[in-house]
């Protein structure tokens, strides 16, 4: 993966976003937009998780069940 003149720097994407965020919102409400993004996310980490495990789960299960060949 290289570098792609036309396509913009994530860390500049963020910091306009981040400009952004003040100018709409103000700085007070940053501490609580930044916890309901953190919360967000660790929740779709803990379901990408679980999901991961179920179907872990239902591939062994299945896989168990399958009889050996005579």
């Amino acid at each position: 993966m290289g570098y792609h003149p036309g396509m913009p720097d994530i860390l500049v994407v963020l910091i306009i976003i981040l400009i952004g965020a003040v100018l709409l919102r103000g700085p007070r409400t940053l501490p609580k937009l930044g916890a309901a993004l953190g919360r967000g996310v660790k929740e779709a980490k803990e379901g990408a998780a679980r999901t991961q495990e179920e179907i872990q789960a239902r591939t062994t299960s299945s896989t168990d069940k399958t009889d050996p060949p005579a």
